[in-house]
């Protein structure tokens, strides 16, 4: 008998209504055969509410008591779910993370899974029951309640599929799989049948938000096939997995872009080893994440310094490297917070010459300027003015023809 998790969203239970539509689709699954744990998210809007809460009564709560107070939103969806199963006469049992011993670390409000005790469920499918999980929290090894971060849930269900090796990983959700690009950017952008791991990990960490990237990571390391599809409308949605040598590969598989990028360019700084170190280091030590770098050679033993990070991050780094560019011996730093990056990614790039040519040409035919480059074995990132964003993402989705299905 296959073993699927399932896990349901915010939206997906923000309901009487919705719960009970989840309790069908998860007798349906059993009734065709399959040994079946579902992971649920806390009702929609009510996370929010939660924190909302303990801000009133104080600026700064402690870790621990937040997480507390957190992981009761999805204790009420888990008792709700399982008393509708039982309602509908489907033997079901419910788990906070805690009674699962789903064992985290101890950095509350962002811990991260180690191991999960599995005997319980195991022992509850054996019984024919459904197994109803809460998603986005364990616990440490002190017993204190902990919680993954947000989109956590996904990564519990990951995590899940990977202790007892199911079959597949399905993650309901109020998109109905992943698209070559945004539809709300691109209207014929296509979903996607099937992506990569790798091509799936490269589109969230440059914006697409269809999945947590710690779920995705989760599902690459231990190969879990994941399947992203809509608890609203039916479809086969999309299924990242590892990738299939025999499986026809698309040349582009999809355009990710992201707005919230901004660019610090230290001018004219002294050519000479170590120098990448000395602008860099006083930035990480802040924890400000650096994304795409380019440094320029002069002509006059000095160096020009470009690199990128997240738009929230920007007035911070910038601040260090004024600071800063007086003792390095900088001519200036200058900075644009109205940049965006946008992304080609494919696993097809690896036997395919000329996808830079192709990009290229279509952004230049667009008089759009290029102001940065960054590769990768399967992407190509530019990072452009923010005006020319959903342009320069809409000719790049022609360019390659993602509207059309290279299977059709």
């Amino acid at each position: 008998m296959s073993l699927i998790v399932q896990k349901y969203g915010g939206t997906s239970v923000g309901s009487v209504e919705r719960i009970k539509e989840v309790a069908k689709k998860v007798i349906d699954y059993r009734n065709q055969g399959h040994d079946m744990i579902v992971v649920v998210s806390a009702m929609s809007g009510e996370t929010n509410r939660l924190i909302d809460l303990a801000k009133q009564l104080n600026d700064d709560p402690r870790g621990r008591e937040l997480d507390v107070l957190l992981s009761t939103g999805e204790q009420v969806t888990i008792a709700l779910l399982s008393m509708t199963l039982e309602q509908l006469g489907m033997p079901a049992v419910s788990y906070t993370g805690s009674q699962v011993r789903i064992l985290t670390d101890n950095a509350h409000n962002k811990a991260r899974i180690t191991d999960i005790d599995d005997d319980k469920i195991r022992a509850d499918l054996k019984q024919g029951k459904v197994v109803v999980v809460a998603g986005f929290q364990g616990c440490d090894e002190d017993g204190n309640i902990t919680t993954l971060g947000r989109g956590g849930s996904d990564t519990t269900a990951v995590a899940l599929a990977a202790a007892l090796k199911a079959d597949e990983c399905q993650i309901y959700t109020d998109v109905d799989g992943v698209y070559t690009t945004d539809p709300r950017v691109v209207p014929e952008a296509r979903r996607l049948d099937h992506i990569t791991f790798e091509e799936m990990l490269e589109m969230a960490s440059l914006g697409a938000k269809v999945l947590q990237i710690r779920s995705v990571e989760f599902a690459s390391k231990y190969n879990v096939p994941l399947r992203v599809l809509s608890s609203f409308t039916e479809g086969g949605g999309t299924l990242i997995a590892a990738e299939d040598p025999s499986m026809e590969q698309a040349l582009i598989s999809g355009i990710a872009f992201n707005r919230d990028e901004a660019k610090i360019t230290v001018l004219g700084v002294p050519d000479h080893p170590g120098i990448a170190s000395q602008i860099l280091g006083p930035v990480a030590a802040q924890n400000i994440e650096v994304d795409m770098i380019i440094q320029n050679t002069g002509h006059d033993s000095t160096t020009d310094f470009t690199f990128t990070v997240h738009r929230n991050d920007y007035k911070a780094a910038l601040k260090i490297l004024e600071q800063t560019a007086d003792k390095l011996g900088a001519r200036e730093v200058n900075s644009d917070d109205h940049i965006a990056k946008i992304s080609v990614v494919g696993v097809g790039m690896r036997s395919h010459a000329g996808i830079a040519s192709t990009m290229f040409t279509a952004l230049a035919d667009e008089n759009i300027n290029i102001e940065m480059i960054s590769t990768s074995e399967i992407k190509i990132s530019v990072v452009v003015n923010e005006k020319y964003l959903e342009l320069g993402v809409r000719a790049l989705h022609k360019a390659f023809n993602l509207e059309q299905d290279p299977a059709a």
